[in-house]
């Protein structure tokens, strides 16, 4: 075992991601050292509620951790975000955990760290939500990356029927606007070119208590106009809240991408309405048909749930229309399950397991052409790719180059062969040779692929 060394397994969305690298960062500060699993005297484990079965996930990953640990009561193994919020201090029960901090507490979990360390017979609970935002400790300086993250917000106020977010996360907390441009600031000034904002409900971003008055588009604009951005990008909207400014900052914002992930969640009212998500169908195309209008080449993907309680074959039928109107070029799509607390758990009317994961498949098969249908439309066209780093994908037979990979403004992942050497963070224009299922293939002006 490594002394002051450290490991961490991530479950979940990209503000897990997020929220696991600044733990990283902030234990590098320290003077703690990433370390293998098998090696690291410090084991975290961030985890994630949304998805099915996250409890038993959780259990095994810790037994995983004992196995190759060999159960050493030396290693500190501390378990936190959203599964740490809701099971709390019962994750004593296993030996190793003597940190357990939810989804506001995870700020406080690097100085955590050094006390449980200083006494081997302490254990430490940071479950209690915050009234605002806590900042967080400035970690080791950011490494150079293409595209980096900010996170505006946490939290979320919609308690929609079958969402665990509210009670695992906590209710709606805006960043002070100066924070959040420090950080893009940040980014930018270590290499970063491409910036997502992060928050469950980006687009309610300043209306809550610890908001400073700066509505969403206003923050969006503010970054837009940073020295250094080329790309801008936000997740996750919420139909219902996008307003005239969101939709027009599409057709007038410099860097704003027009890629969208935009959650529609099902395609039927009797089951929006069952959901609580506080639009229907209609409201939905008209926003698209908006976000068009703004910016026509805007590409959308969105996330689906199946088999919702009392979801009918009809209702079903209704999501995939939704789907072709929308013509969304990628989706996420899940069968419902059930999560702690939430009202649709508490619904009688559930679909059964076998007709469940029937639809899923068929819903899948039609996302499946209408993304191959998107990805078949770009060969031909130009696109600006900006570089992330190199492609698993096999480089020039002659050995003349390199094969790296990026995105376009729209999200698509691009490979292309370039001359050897270093080109993380560059652009790149190129035209579209090839479309696999998920991926584009482009070739430099005057190269044949």
């Amino acid at each position: 075992m490594q002394e002051r060394s450290f490991h961490i397994i991530t479950f979940g969305c990209q503000m897990n991601v997020h929220d696991s690298q600044w733990l990283g960062r902030a234990l590098t500060a320290r003077g703690f050292a990433p370390a293998p699993l098998e090696e690291a005297q410090v084991v975290l484990v961030n985890t994630c509620s949304v998805r099915e079965k996250p409890e038993l996930k959780v259990m095994s990953t810790l037994g995983r951790i004992r196995q190759a640990t060999g159960n050493s009561p030396r290693v500190l193994v501390g378990v936190t975000g959203c599964v740490a919020q809701q099971l709390g201090d019962a994750l004593f029960r296993q030996r190793q955990v003597r940190l357990v901090a939810g989804s506001d507490g995870i700020s406080g979990a690097p100085a955590a760290i050094e006390r449980l360390l200083a006494d081997p017979a302490l254990r430490l609970s940071l479950l209690d939500f915050t009234a605002h935002y806590e900042e967080r400790e400035a970690g080791s300086p950011l490494p150079r990356a293409a595209t980096g993250h900010v996170n505006i917000m946490q939290g979320c106020d919609n308690f929609c029927a079958y969402c665990i977010v509210p009670f695992t996360r906590g209710r709606q907390k805006s960043r002070a606007t100066a924070a959040v441009l420090d950080d893009c600031r940040a980014l930018l000034a270590a290499g970063t070119r491409d910036i997502t904002l992060l928050g469950q409900n980006v687009n309610a971003f300043g209306r809550d208590a610890s908001g400073d008055g700066t509505a969403f588009h206003e923050l969006l604009r503010r970054v837009d106009a940073l020295p250094g951005l080329a790309r801008l990008h936000y997740v996750t909207p919420h139909p219902k809240d996008m307003d005239a400014e969101d939709v027009a900052a599409f057709g007038e914002l410099e860097h704003l991408c027009p890629r969208l992930h935009l959650p529609l969640q099902a395609g039927s009212d009797a089951v929006l309405k069952r959901m609580g998500r506080k639009y229907d169908a209609a409201r939905f195309l008209d926003l698209v048909a908006r976000l068009r209008a703004a910016r026509p080449d805007v590409a959308l993907s969105t996330d689906l749930i199946v088999g919702f309680p009392g979801e009918s074959e009809d209702d079903f039928q209704a999501t995939l229309d939704m789907m072709r109107e929308c013509d969304f070029m990628a989706s996420f799509s899940f069968c419902y399950s059930d999560r702690p607390g939430t009202r649709a758990s508490r619904f009688l009317d559930k679909i059964p397991p076998e007709v469940q994961q029937d639809r899923l498949v068929r819903l899948q098969a039609l996302q499946d052409e209408l993304g191959t249908r998107w990805l078949a439309a770009r060969v031909g066209q130009e696109a600006e790719i900006l570089l992330e780093g190199r492609s698993p994908r096999d480089a020039a037979p002659d050995g003349s180059g390199e094969s790296w990979q990026g995105r376009d403004i729209y999200g698509a992942l691009v490979h292309v062969n370039l001359p050897p050497g270093d080109h993380l963070g560059r652009t790149v224009c190129v035209r579209i040779a090839h479309a696999h299922r998920h991926s584009l293939v482009g070739s430099l002006p005057g190269n044949a692929e």
